[in-house]
């Protein structure tokens, strides 16, 4: 028997679950891992690289707000806040480029997933709901990778 043979027989092919069901299919055919992951890469790497640009003056000279930032709010335990400030604005600039052309994702995404961490428990607590479709976003990534689009595929990384 074929298989449209057997879609007809089939009970969950008929009707109204099987219309939803076949367009759910389709669905799935066109919005695949490889769109999902692009746009989650630009996504995430969006919100990061901006809140990066606006602790710089110029190329990557951290300026004095940011410092300041880090001094009296951000104060993230263990770290001076010159160093905090510095690792921030570094991370929010290259873990973001490495997302946006896909490469080494797995890790991008994890190192400012544990950046989202920090932020959530020790900077804006009650920011839950913004750093949880963050989270959601990398978690994709670093379980799924880069899809197709990505250097990651063409160096043949997973």
């Amino acid at each position: 028997m074929s298989n449209a043979a057997a879609n007809v027989t089939d009970p969950s092919a008929r009707g109204l679950r099987g219309a939803w069901n076949r367009y759910a299919d389709r669905l799935s055919d066109v919005i695949g891992h490889g769109l999902l992951a692009l746009a989650a890469r630009v996504a995430v790497a969006a919100i990061f690289f901006l809140s990066g640009r606006t602790k710089v003056d110029g190329f990557l000279t951290v300026n004095e707000s940011a410092y300041t930032l880090f001094r009296e709010d951000y104060k993230v335990p263990l770290l001076p806040p010159e160093f905090a400030a510095h690792l921030a604005t570094y991370a929010e600039h290259l873990f973001p480029i490495l997302l946006v052309l896909g490469l080494f994702t797995r890790l991008s995404a994890l190192a400012l997933l544990g950046m989202t961490a920090v932020i959530q428990v020790f900077v804006y607590p009650g920011a839950w709901p913004t750093h949880l479709s963050w989270a959601a976003l990398m978690l994709y990534l670093v379980g799924r990778g880069a899809g197709a689009v990505s250097l990651d595929r063409a160096f043949g990384l997973k």
